[in-house]
């Protein structure tokens, strides 16, 4: 018999699991709000190159900083680490090559990557400390082309494009030496590493340089001889990840910020159209 004042307690069956399911859901519920959080605070890493892509990278990642979304940008001064760097997986993605590079890089190294996004259009041109025309080369006259597979057959399309050698028809991304059918001038070529060749300027009589390197090296992608284009899509510049990084939400949202108007406006009013966006 109860007291007066006291209150009885009815117990039903089961009430006791249901109340430890529940407790232990909301306990679920809070570490993975606790992960989520955790995660969304962790930096997005992301690889690129200097002068440009440095700087469009820096651009963006200050609009994701805006929107809560930290980024690092990681910059490495050659065309092979930023992919070692995300194979192994101590970046998430890269910002710096197009579809043949990275295909020629896979077939190469083995590297289990792939293309995300597309970002920029990046042009290469010939440019020159000794000359203002390509008709002013003369005969014998040491010119020079990227070392990579692909680049130096984008180098030596650029020659053909100019008029000054012929290659073996349809040879495209394949192109080597090999392949100069027609060389008049009788040019000799000189192969060195793409971040090398705006440094030739001053040894060669006309260098292949990518406006990546040439741009970081203070020079005016206006003054190119010749120049691929900056709207050929075969050589739009990719966000590259693993395929386990691929779908990182934090990665997709830098990506959405990367293809906005703000970063779009940014581009063609730092880089005067010489560098376009691709999206």
């Amino acid at each position: 018999m109860l007291a007066q004042g006291d209150h009885q307690i009815e117990t039903h069956p089961g009430l006791g699991r249901r109340m430890m399911v529940a407790a232990c859901i909301a306990l679920c519920l809070f570490l993975l709000g606790l992960a989520v959080t955790a995660r969304a605070a962790t930096p997005l890493t992301i690889a690129g190159t200097p002068g440009p892509m440095a700087e469009t990278l820096s651009h963006a990642a200050s609009l994701a900083e805006k929107q809560g979304l930290p980024v690092k940008v990681i910059i490495f001064s050659d065309w092979v680490t930023p992919n070692v760097a995300v194979n192994e997986g101590s970046v998430d993605a890269n910002l710096y090559e197009h579809r043949p590079f990275l295909n020629a890089a896979i077939a190469a190294r083995h590297f289990t990557l792939i293309p995300v996004a597309p970002a920029v259009i990046l042009p290469m041109g010939l440019f020159s400390h000794k000359i203002t025309k390509l008709d002013q080369l003369k005969d014998g006259d040491r010119v020079a082309v990227a070392n990579d597979p692909v680049n130096r057959a984008r180098g030596l399309q650029l020659f053909a494009k100019a008029g000054l050698i012929t290659l073996t028809p349809g040879v495209g991304d394949a192109a080597t030496l090999k392949d100069i059918t027609a060389n008049p001038k009788h040019l000799r070529f000189v192969e060195l590493p793409a971040p090398q060749l705006a440094r030739a300027l001053d040894d060669v009589a006309v260098a292949q340089v990518s406006y990546t390197f040439f741009i970081a090296s203070g020079g005016d992608p206006r003054t190119a001889l010749i120049e691929d284009g900056a709207h050929d899509a075969h050589y739009a510049l990719y966000f590259v990840a693993r395929p386990d990084k691929a779908q990182d939400p934090r990665l997709l949202a830098f990506i959405k910020i990367f293809q906005s108007e703000d970063e779009k406006s940014f581009i063609l009013q730092q880089y005067k159209g010489a560098i376009t966006p691709a999206w």
